[in-house]
């Protein structure tokens, strides 16, 4: 991990959740005002966000420059977001921040990279341990609760193989190897079948994501 990584989880540490109230202020100064000073709180707020995605690929070189595509991706989100719709942001922008840091690694070759141990800092605590709690709210979690719900309905429609793949890495959390040994197939097979299983899995959902 370099230290300019490290420096970065520093200054999150000093990061404050938004109240419920100001929030929602600050929404309304930035979307209804166009209140740039809002806008800057806002992104600011939701920052802990790029970390937990940009956390998994912490042992990269480039860390930072996933950090700044997830950073691209909360603001995008920020300008996009619409607080009548009644989502709840955090919802709406992971999506955003996830997407740009993946379309990065997969331009760098790095999608592919085994970086996804959990991060431990000195002590033995995990960096999200030591951040702002940025715990799912009431609403979230419901609106989680369907998106599995729907994930699920796509994995069982998956061919079994693409099934088998997706459920042994992600869900199993196994390595490629050890699926590519236990399915007797080559580690680029496993990785071609992962690749296939979710574009797959985005097609079924398009029409349920466009929402978020």
């Amino acid at each position: 991990m370099g230290l300019r990584f490290a420096q970065y989880v520093k200054e999150l540490q000093r990061i404050k959740p938004l109240a419920r109230e100001e929030e929602a202020q600050l929404w309304q100064a930035y979307k209804a005002g166009g209140e740039e000073d809002a806008r800057r709180q806002l992104i600011e707020a939701y920052q802990p966000l790029v970390f937990k995605q940009a956390l998994p690929y912490r042992s990269l070189q480039n860390i930072m420059d996933v950090v700044q595509e997830g950073t691209v991706g909360l603001i995008e989100a920020v300008e996009r977001y619409d607080p009548e719709r009644g989502i709840a942001f955090s919802l709406f922008a992971i999506h955003r921040i996830r997407g740009r840091m993946l379309d990065f690694l997969q331009k760098e070759g790095a999608s592919d990279s085994p970086c996804m141990d959990a991060a431990q800092d000195e002590g033995g605590s995990t960096y999200k341990e030591n951040l702002m709690d940025t715990s799912p709210t009431v609403a979230e979690q419901a609106e989680n609760h369907e998106l599995v719900r729907k994930l699920r309905t796509a994995m069982a429609r998956l061919p079994a193989r693409e099934k088998e793949v997706l459920e042994n890495v992600y869900l199993a959390s196994q390595d490629v190897q050890a699926v590519a040994e236990a399915m007797d197939i080559s580690p680029s097979h496993v990785y071609r079948l992962q690749k296939t299983g979710i574009r797959r899995i985005r097609g079924m959902l398009s029409r349920f994501m466009q929402y978020w």
